[in-house]
């Protein structure tokens, strides 16, 4: 069956009651597949570091509500047990789409308002609608007792499609307090499966864009081993490892494969470990060979590559091993200068650009392949983009829209006169301006986040420009 794990808001600890399940599953030597809401980077590294299985993102605006049920059903079915990590809150999505009537939106099992207007789409709650799962739901109970009552019944009798499976107790202060809790569920006849008590050692540190990445933290093992231990003793397993368990579904199409015939250079250490793995392997079922490498400790790009795909990440972090390293420094501008394509997302377009100003000031070179710098500043920038490309580039051909996500800190001190893309709010028309460098023209440097799930011709469009680089050589 299956089963989310949903918070009644955010900062509930829906993120340390996933790896708790998690690791305790693992010490039991039960494969898993998890799978996370939304369009995040981070939590599916700390869900792979302890499932040692890459973690699936489920987003219907990245990619579409068909392709999260295909993405469901090909992984879940691959392992014993199933678990998704929701977004925020249960119900919080993106007010979107539009739409000519209320019952047609309610027939697709979206929640709208008095003008017809969707407004829980790509939330939680769309997503256990879409596959049909049960909820398990979090209450961070820290700060009440008896009117986590009300919270349950709220959330379990707000949307009737939703199947409530029952609550984790999060955040318990004494036995004094959980017995308040309990009583107060009783009359709701709503199973506790789990109680989790006030932690002082089990903490994940964070920092300005989330969490800070699994490959920074020396003693994530030892937090994996605490969590395994607390999991094996604050859940009622015996209620939940039935919900847990994969159920065969329709199998979803099968992607044809091509022999591997070309090699691509992915950056992939401290600096750069956005990816999602939905992309790579596409890459890999279109035929290319991923060569993973690191622009902080290789002494030189990969050799006999055709391209190169840099993520985001956290270059601003480590700006100065990057500017240090000038031997790969200069490798990467010379290749792309002589034409190898080259995607840079974020973090990457960080990398290509003159130089990143952190946030003390201090100037780092980079590999100046854009005549611009990256500075970092207080202003987050973050939502999903609608992006309409202004003209033929590596990736997309003038007019195509793609739907991604910008999430950074940074901005640059120079726009491309020539822009990739004019970018507006996913769930309005409020235009955010222009954006990404297509110059060179072997170049796609972008902010905006890509999943290429539902657009197989993206990496077609690359793999054929770095087929022809290799023939050019």
């Amino acid at each position: 069956m299956s089963i989310i794990i949903a918070g009644e808001r955010s900062g509930v600890g829906k993120t340390t009651v996933t790896l708790t399940l998690l690791a305790s599953l693992r010490r039991r030597d039960r494969l898993v597949q998890s799978f996370k809401v939304g369009p995040d980077y981070i939590d599916p590294m700390f869900h792979q570091h302890v499932t040692g299985r890459p973690c699936r993102n489920l987003d219907p605006v990245l990619t579409s509500e068909t392709y999260v049920q295909q993405c469901f059903a090909r992984h879940s079915q691959l392992t014993e047990y199933a678990l998704v990590e929701g977004v925020m809150g249960l119900f919080d999505g993106i007010s979107s789409l539009v739409i000519s009537s209320l019952s047609s939106a309610n027939d697709k099992g979206l929640m709208t308002n008095d003008k017809g207007q969707i407004t829980d789409f790509a939330s939680t709650a769309h997503i256990a609608r879409l596959l049909d799962l049960p909820v398990v739901l979090v209450i961070d109970c820290s700060r009440l007792s008896g009117s986590v009552a009300a919270i349950a019944h709220g959330y379990q009798s707000i949307d009737p499609r939703i199947k409530i499976a029952g609550v984790v107790l999060n955040r318990v202060g004494s036995d004094r307090h959980l017995s308040l809790l309990k009583d107060a569920l009783k009359p709701l006849q709503l199973p506790i499966l789990g109680v989790l008590r006030r932690q002082d050692n089990i903490t994940i540190p964070d920092r300005h864009l989330g969490l800070v990445p699994t490959a920074e933290l020396p003693e994530l093992n030892a937090l994996i081993d605490r969590l395994a231990d607390l999991g094996d003793t604050c859940f009622d397993w015996q209620n939940l490892l039935p919900l847990l368990k994969s159920q065969p579904l329709p199998p979803p199409p099968n992607l044809p494969h091509s022999p591997s015939s070309i090699r691509i250079a992915v950056a992939r250490d401290r600096a750069f470990n956005f990816y999602y793995q939905d992309n790579l392997d596409l890459l890999q079922q279109l035929g290319a060979e991923l060569v993973f490498w690191s622009p902080l400790e290789d002494a030189a790009i990969p050799k006999d590559v055709q391209g190169m795909y840099f993520g985001g990440g956290f270059p601003e972090v480590f700006a100065q091993q990057l500017a240090e390293n000038t031997s790969v420094r200069d490798g990467v501008k010379t290749a792309i200068l002589e034409g190898m394509p080259a995607i840079a997302e974020c973090g990457g377009l960080m990398y290509l650009c003159e130089q990143i100003i952190d946030f003390e000031g201090k100037s780092w070179a980079m590999t100046g392949v854009l005549p611009t710098s990256a500075v970092m500043g207080a202003r987050l920038t973050l939502g999903y983009r609608r992006a309409v490309a202004l003209q033929d580039n590596l990736l997309v051909k003038a007019g195509t829209t793609v739907h991604g996500h910008e999430f950074h800190r940074s901005h640059l001190t120079l726009t491309p006169t020539k822009p990739l893309f004019e970018t507006s709010r996913y769930d309005c028309d409020e235009n955010m301006g222009c954006e990404g460098w297509g110059f060179p023209a072997n170049v796609h440097a972008s902010y905006v986040h890509l999943h290429w799930g539902e657009s197989r011709e993206i990496p077609e469009q690359f793999l054929k420009k770095c087929r022809t680089y290799t023939i050019s050589l």
